[in-house]
């Protein structure tokens, strides 16, 4: 009976509520529920149990392609194959090395792996005037261009400058005539370019030093923008340092000083002096006309020439071929010379390229010049110049010495050099000469590794006294080598063209150049040596070298 009851019931009273349904995970009568999951604090079936200790671990995230404990790999420490989970180690570049250094190990490096800006940023700006620093850049790398700073200095300046006002994603670009800085703020967003074009050039090295200053004062001492703005105006505003006539001077006493290198006497000093003179101001008259430099160094050329000639028409018992030696030596432009070969040998082809060009119009235009009125000379009235006589030099140590020092000091002031850098220069070129004779006339080595030694000598001194200072090498080892240049070779050269003997001509000339090359190659290799053993303390990265034939 009770059966039929509880059968007969209605469905609706049997089927249980809605809010009544259970699971089948409910846990039986008697059993407390499981209180509700905890929102804040998820947890994965990864997670360890309770009771079971975490393994220690430098950072509190990890990564799948962290190196496991205990397994080691054979790559170096400093440079790992994998970037590890807590981030590319810190590189430290000390602030007491010089900013030259500095920026160069930075330039070389990827831009992921360049240190970041250190430069405090105030709370109320937002961020570095990105249009006012790279103007900043670009004006600096200008006057460093136009002085004749090799392009890789250049650049590192550059790259000091906007780092130092925190561009860190910066990337610099030199050519001859071009500069060109690009900025990208982060990977997402637009590059912003600027150029620059280096419409004039100039040799003025207290300029040059000035500059240096200033980009050692901004990547040091953090400058802002609008000191740094005030003393580029200045060093724009400032004359040079010595007026006109002293370099019109300066030019005659480096060709009487050159004429005294290779035998000359009284007399020939004085000839030499005088139409070095002449042709410094035919050259400045070429300049306040227009023409173009080219001119100006056939017009230059001419004079000393021509009191060659007049001596040797005189039949005086004077070398007068050493006077046109010494005005050779007065116009050869060495320091465009130096400048376009070590731009080559830093990886900078294009730049190199066009400043050996120049550096061969140059030539032709002395070339020009001279064969004008030796080719007068020696089918007018002046045929018994003798071409070997400028290349029989008298051993006179003494006497030789001192005219080296004193070219030296003459070039250093028609390179406008500060005051205080003379005395350096001057007994560096002393140096030079000394190592040179004593190779070439002692101990009868060849002249071409007499003087690339001697020219090595001059970019390693060089060298070390631009990192005390930290300063341009190039007002130490510019006017240092002037005793070095080929003077005779190339006024050898010029005057058996003039004579139509080719080929002897030509083979003085392939000397010259062998020479001038010698020069070039031994300073740069000076300059390498000296950072290549005198290591900054305390930094972390070498600098590296350049990688663009073959992965060599």
């Amino acid at each position: 009976m009770a059966e039929r009851q509880r059968n007969t019931q209605p469905v609706e009273d049997r089927k249980p509520q809605s809010d009544e349904a259970r699971s089948a995970f409910t846990p039986p009568l008697g059993v407390p529920l499981p209180g509700p999951p905890e929102d804040e604090h998820p947890t994965s079936e990864f997670a360890l149990p309770e009771g079971v200790a975490e393994p220690e671990s430098e950072s509190d995230e990890g990564s799948a392609f962290s190196v496991p404990a205990g397994t080691s790999t054979t790559q170096s420490t400093s440079f790992p194959a994998i970037t590890p989970p807590h981030g590319t180690p810190r590189i430290s570049l000390t602030k007491e090395a010089p900013w030259q250094d500095r920026m160069r190990t930075m330039l070389r490096m990827p831009v992921g792996e360049r240190p970041v800006p250190e430069r405090a940023e105030k709370a109320d700006e937002p961020g570095p005037p990105v249009g006012r620093v790279l103007d900043l850049t670009l004006r600096i790398g200008e006057l460093l261009l136009a002085g004749g700073e090799g392009a890789e200095d250049v650049e590192a300046a550059m790259f000091g400058v906007a780092h130092a006002y925190g561009l860190g994603r910066c990337e610099p670009t030199v050519t001859f005539t071009l500069l060109t800085v690009s900025y990208q703020p982060s990977l997402t967003d637009d590059p912003i370019t600027a150029n620059r074009t280096v419409r004039r050039r100039g040799t003025d090295y207290t300029r040059l030093s000035a500059v240096f200053r200033l980009v050692h004062d901004i990547t040091t001492r953090g400058l802002t923008l609008e000191e740094a703005y005030r003393r580029l105006a200045e060093m724009r505003r400032n004359r040079h340092p010595y007026p006109g006539w002293v370099l019109t001077a300066a030019s005659g006493l480096l060709a009487g000083a050159a004429s005294l290198l290779v035998g000359g006497g009284l007399i020939v000093f004085l000839a030499a002096a005088v139409g070095a003179m002449l042709g410094d101001r035919l050259a400045w008259l070429a300049s306040g006309r227009g023409l173009p430099e080219f001119y100006q160094f056939v017009a230059a050329a001419m004079p000393p020439a021509a009191m060659g000639v007049a001596l040797s028409a005189s039949h005086a018992h004077v070398q007068a071929s050493a006077v046109i030696t010494g005005g050779l030596f007065a116009l050869i432009p060495g320091r465009a010379l130096v400048a376009g070969v070590q731009d080559g040998l830093t990886g900078f082809y294009i730049t190199a390229a066009a400043r050996l060009l120049e550096v061969g119009y140059l030539i032709v235009g002395i070339v020009c010049g001279v064969l004008v009125v030796l080719y007068g000379g020696v089918h007018i009235g002046g045929g018994t110049l003798n071409p070997e006589a400028a290349l029989q030099r008298q051993e006179r140590p003494l006497i030789q010495i001192a005219a080296s020092m004193l070219l030296v000091f003459a070039f250093a002031l028609l390179l406008q050099q500060e005051r205080h850098t003379v005395l350096a220069v001057t007994l560096n070129g002393g140096v030079a000469w000394v190592i040179y004779a004593a190779l070439a006339d002692t101990a009868r080595i060849d002249p071409v590794p007499a003087t690339a030694i001697a020219a090595g000598v001059v970019g390693l001194f060089g060298q070390l006294l631009a990192r005390y200072r930290f300063a341009s090498a190039l007002p130490y080892v510019t006017a240092a080598i002037g005793p070095l240049l080929p003077g005779s070779a190339t006024y050898f050269a010029l005057l058996n063209f003039a004579k139509n003997e080719l080929s002897t001509g030509i083979s003085a000339l392939t000397k010259a150049a062998a020479l001038a090359l010698a020069i070039a190659i031994g300073v740069n290799l000076g300059s390498e040596m000296a950072r290549l053993f005198l290591r900054v303390p305390g930094e972390g990265a070498a600098r590296r070298a350049a990688k663009r034939t073959r992965g060599f």
